[in-house]
């Protein structure tokens, strides 16, 4: 069982930081471990007040709900009212946040966390994650949510 280190999160977030501050975005990042505990949260200067808060939940929402923000998009709006009780739980300990710049961290196979990345626009957020956890050799595939198995090759190099 592989597990994220706080120098594996430290990584991520400097990497994020600097992506992001050669795209010209002041942002907050959030990485957490797969149960959703905070292990690295930080806002970059100039960052707005609110988004260190926004990337935690961002995160939280990508490791307790083991696939992308944006995976979860569709589901969300076919059942806005399931997804605004997953907040209530009592075991909930952040809002689940459906958007881009959420992404689970994945590495061999297993869960190991989620990044949450807040200050630009929803694009750059998840663009900014994306090419983050690609480039430190984290895993970026997911199954559709519901389906067991392993995820569906996207480019014929996969295949």
């Amino acid at each position: 069982m592989s597990s994220l280190t706080l120098g594996a999160a430290e990584e991520i977030i400097d990497a994020a930081i600097e992506r992001a501050h050669s795209l010209g975005k002041a942002v907050s990042v959030a990485v957490v471990d797969a149960g959703g505990f905070v292990v690295g949260v930080r806002r970059s200067d100039g960052a707005r007040p609110l988004t260190p808060d926004i990337a935690r939940a961002k995160a939280y929402t990508a490791a307790v709900m083991q696939r992308p923000g944006k995976m979860l998009k569709k589901w969300q709006e076919s059942q806005p009212v399931f997804f605004s009780q997953l907040s209530q739980l009592p075991g909930a300990a952040m809002p689940i946040l459906a958007t881009e710049g959420s992404m689970t961290i994945k590495k061999d196979g297993e869960v190991i966390g989620g990044l949450g990345i807040a200050g630009g626009t929803a694009d750059e957020d998840q663009l900014i994650a994306d090419e983050v956890l690609e480039s430190l050799g984290y895993e970026l595939e997911f199954a559709a949510w519901g389906v067991a198995g392993k995820p569906v090759p996207t480019t014929e190099k996969e295949a």
